[in-house]
């Protein structure tokens, strides 16, 4: 079968061994991938030939042979094992969910590692109902699936976005305001526009744009980071803890989180909000996986505001 593969400047379409599923496996036919940020740093780092992909939307083609699982011609949407750039995939059924009626490839393949990384993040911050969170790094996957999960949960949500390009679509989602970094107090993510206190701070940044909203948080208020985008240390205000008692702080590793959470089911909850249109999965763009570079393009130029998508 083909798989896109590690080598030279990016990735590149070569011929790979059919998988080979284990009784505890299901044999899913990709139909669609999305692309990550972590994956396009991946790409620096692994050896030539290596594999990719964790974002998948596909068919069941091959049932669990141990009677897990949806049966053979089941449509899903995979949190893959980073196998999931090809056109068949080996895969536990404890990382799948089934595809209500109504909702397509690319929706679906958009969905598992924004979505997860979104609802994990916001089970860390505890209740919202009526409370003010902040969420930098708004205009991209994560941050749009936050914006409309927030605003599900009651929030009154503020969104930072690095551009007015990346601010595209965020009040339509639930923001109740949005700036730019360098629109806030301190210019590089100081609070927010307004300098309003915030119960909840939802951090991909990480940098200066992180050390700037934390100045915002309230006493008792919650800081989740799952990500440094920026790629630079943190440095937090001398009294970050003194001048806010009762401060919670928790960094969220996707990949870490699955292995104690229950994938499949939370899968199926956010497909059943997105089949209700409570929750859009923010596709910004769709190509094929013959030509990968214009996604990966986008995504590293951040002019995606949201998920892209790739077909088979």
């Amino acid at each position: 079968m083909k798989a896109l593969v590690t080598g030279g400047a990016g990735v590149r379409l070569e011929s790979v061994p059919e998988p080979e599923p284990h009784p505890g496996q299901a044999l899913v036919e990709v139909a669609a991938v999305a692309v990550n940020r972590g994956e396009l740093a991946l790409m620096d780092v692994l050896p030539a030939g290596s594999r990719l992909g964790w974002d998948v939307a596909g068919t069941v083609v091959r049932a669990a042979a141990d009677g897990s699982g949806p049966p053979a011609g089941t449509r899903v949407a995979v949190l893959a094992e980073r196998d999931g750039w090809a056109e068949r995939i080996a895969v536990s059924p404890s990382r799948l969910a089934p595809l209500p009626d109504g909702v397509e490839w690319p929706a679906a393949a958009a969905l598992p590692v924004a979505g997860l990384t979104a609802l994990y993040a916001l089970e860390y911050a505890g209740p919202l109902l009526g409370r003010t969170v902040l969420i930098t790094g708004a205009g991209g996957g994560v941050g749009r699936m936050l914006v409309q999960l927030a605003h599900l949960a009651g929030a009154e949500v503020i969104a930072q976005v690095g551009s007015p390009d990346r601010a595209e679509g965020l009040r339509g989602l639930g923001a109740r305001s949005v700036t730019t970094y360098a629109e806030s107090p301190g210019g590089q993510g100081d609070a927010q526009g307004d300098g309003e206190p915030v119960d909840v701070l939802l951090d991909s940044s990480g940098g200066q744009v992180l050390a700037g909203a934390f100045r915002g948080l309230r006493p008792g208020g919650t800081l989740v980071a799952y990500g440094n985008t920026a790629r630079q240390e943190l440095r937090l205000p001398v009294d970050w803890g003194h001048a806010r008692p009762g401060l919670h702080v928790r960094y969220l590793h996707l990949f870490d989180e699955v292995t104690r959470r229950s994938v499949a089911r939370d899968l199926a909850a956010l497909l059943r909000l997105t089949a209700s249109e409570r929750l859009t999965p923010q596709v910004a763009s769709v190509g094929s996986w013959s030509d990968p570079g214009p996604a990966f393009d986008a995504l590293r130029g951040r002019r995606a505001n949201g998920k892209v998508v790739l077909t088979l």
